[in-house]
């Protein structure tokens, strides 16, 4: 009798922790997420609310990092990239050598296949770049690997590199997202049209994109490197600043990008939220239309130049936050030239100039800026600033992805605009910028042509010693100066409002958004 009692109550202790485990593992997994689908700290939803949409998915069409932060290290992978220092590492290729001037050769990883199931190997590289280079596809980006030949397979993870000239920062290019392979399903479905579904080997695969709303990716459950911890990442499209900051206060998103000055003592004030700030490779600037008049006349725009008193507005307007520039480079970019002199506040020789370029009583011009709080608030500065010399300035402000489209076709004659310089070498930015084959969506916007400059820009990209390279640049920079095609205003500072219970959050120097990882609590 005593065993049989003892056995019913051991049976019983047995069922009692069966029913205990049960109850604890059915409230462990409804845990993970809250009442709205929510991550917890292992799966779930992250949700990022954005200002702006992007313009494609397709980094062979994208011309803005805006775009390039959505799917760049995310859906797609280069061969190499950057670490959290920028340093270039391994990604795609394991290895890489220079065999000679213009000869690079990689070693691919042999474990990798993309999120329709195609094996990543060298003929994906090749079908990726022949693509990019291809001028029936007349991809705005191919203008940064226009120094490639050819992309050769040798074998089948083993891919060259043949330039037709010597190009120093070809590892700085391919860590970019230009240099994100595609499935080469996906090349054969899409061809030359811009890509819709794209498709990759990085760590989310691609689910949904309703233009202007939302962008839904997924975990890559077959990912060949560490999983992500989260299960879905959906970017939602949120024009309105008070709004995004309000859903993180709400739970329905966990960071807001990005954050305006103006909004950074609500989100210091609050319980739920907190301010993310890092220093970019990128830059602010007031840009010109050089075809057009009056802004043909380098003195008409070095007027405007010596007119802005540009202290007062990134008091006033920035509130302190970034560095004063004196460049299109921020000082952490490769080529920076520090001892460079932007415009001296001088009304003066502002007068002076116009007067001497036939406009003495000033003239009247239009503005285009996109709907950042910042830089419509720095239009009206300008507005006011520039009223000193005569000059009355009508503010246009647009949507981003008309803003860049206007801009890019060269219907502008003065605009607010910021270059991030994905690379962290200033080729990337001279190159893009400034050289006349670069007119347009490649980032010339400023319709700028100098044989002089262009030949600088190609020596600094062909020669090894970087002594020589940081002098080309120096000049180029000089010459860019003095003939006043932009006004420089502030290095860029990357700021976003996150939730408290995220971990893990960056955005690069160059201003993509960095979320592999991420875990929310």
């Amino acid at each position: 009798m005593k065993v049989k009692k003892r056995m019913g109550l051991i049976i019983s202790a047995l069922l009692i922790a069966i029913l205990i485990s049960g109850c604890s593992t059915k409230k462990q997994v409804n845990s993970s997420q809250d009442s709205k689908g929510i991550a917890s700290e292992n799966g779930g939803t992250l949700v990022i609310a954005r200002l702006s949409d992007a313009e494609n998915l397709d980094h062979h069409f994208m011309s803005t990092i805006n775009a390039a932060s959505v799917t760049h290290n995310k859906i797609y992978e280069g061969l190499v990239g950057r670490d959290k220092n920028a340093e270039i590492k391994p990604v795609l290729a394991e290895k890489w050598e220079q065999l000679d001037e213009t000869t690079w050769e990689f070693k691919l990883r042999e474990d990798v296949t993309f999120h329709d199931g195609t094996a990543f190997n060298a003929d994906a590289v090749k079908a990726t770049f022949d693509r990019l280079l291809d001028p029936d596809v007349a991809s705005p980006r191919a203008v940064v690997f226009k120094m490639v030949e050819e992309v050769k397979a040798v074998d089948e993870f083993t891919v060259q590199f043949k330039l037709s000239e010597p190009f120093s920062p070809l590892l700085s290019i391919l860590a970019n997202h230009e240099g994100g392979i595609i499935s080469p399903k996906t090349i054969e479905k899409y061809g030359k049209k811009v890509i819709q579904e794209p498709v990759g080997t990085g760590p989310f695969v691609f689910e949904s994109w309703t233009p202007g709303k939302e962008i839904v990716f997924n975990k890559n459950e077959t990912y060949w490197g560490t999983q992500s911890k989260l299960d879905k990442v959906i970017f939602k499209i949120v024009p309105e600043e008070t709004t995004r900051i309000s859903m993180l206060e709400t739970g329905e998103a966990h960071i807001a990008e990005p954050l305006s000055v103006t909004m950074m003592e609500t989100v210091e004030n609050s319980k739920n939220a907190e301010i993310y700030r890092s220093e970019g490779f990128g830059t602010e600037y007031i840009g010109f239309n050089v075809e057009k008049e009056p802004f043909n006349d380098a003195r008409v725009r070095k007027a405007i130049g010596h007119a802005v008193e540009m202290d007062s507005i990134l008091e006033g307007v920035f509130e302190n936050v970034g560095n004063k520039s004196n460049s299109l480079l921020g000082p952490k970019v490769f080529g920076y030239h520090e001892s460079l002199e932007a415009y001296e506040y001088n009304l003066n020789e502002a007068k002076r100039l116009l007067t001497e370029a036939g406009y003495p009583n000033g003239f009247e011009t239009t503005l285009k800026t996109m709907d950042k709080k910042e830089w419509i608030n720095m239009a009206e500065v300008l507005q006011s600033q520039l009223k000193g010399i005569g000059i009355k300035l009508d503010i246009q402000v647009y949507e981003y992805g008309t803003f860049v489209e206007q801009v890019n076709r060269g219907d502008s004659e003065m605009f607010i605009l910021s270059w991030r310089n994905a690379t962290g070498d200033a080729d990337y930015n001279q190159y893009n910028l400034f050289h006349s084959s670069s007119h347009g969506p490649a980032g010339n916007t400023f319709f700028y042509s100098n044989k002089e400059v262009d030949s600088l820009i190609e020596a600094a990209r062909a020669e090894k010693d970087s002594d020589k390279r940081m002098e080309f640049y120096a000049k180029a920079q000089e010459i860019e100066m003095e003939e006043s095609v932009y006004i420089p205003v502030r290095v860029i500072e990357n700021m976003a409002a996150i939730s408290k219970d995220v971990k893990g959050f960056s955005i690069s120097p160059s201003g993509y958004l960095e979320i592999n990882d991420i875990s929310i609590k």
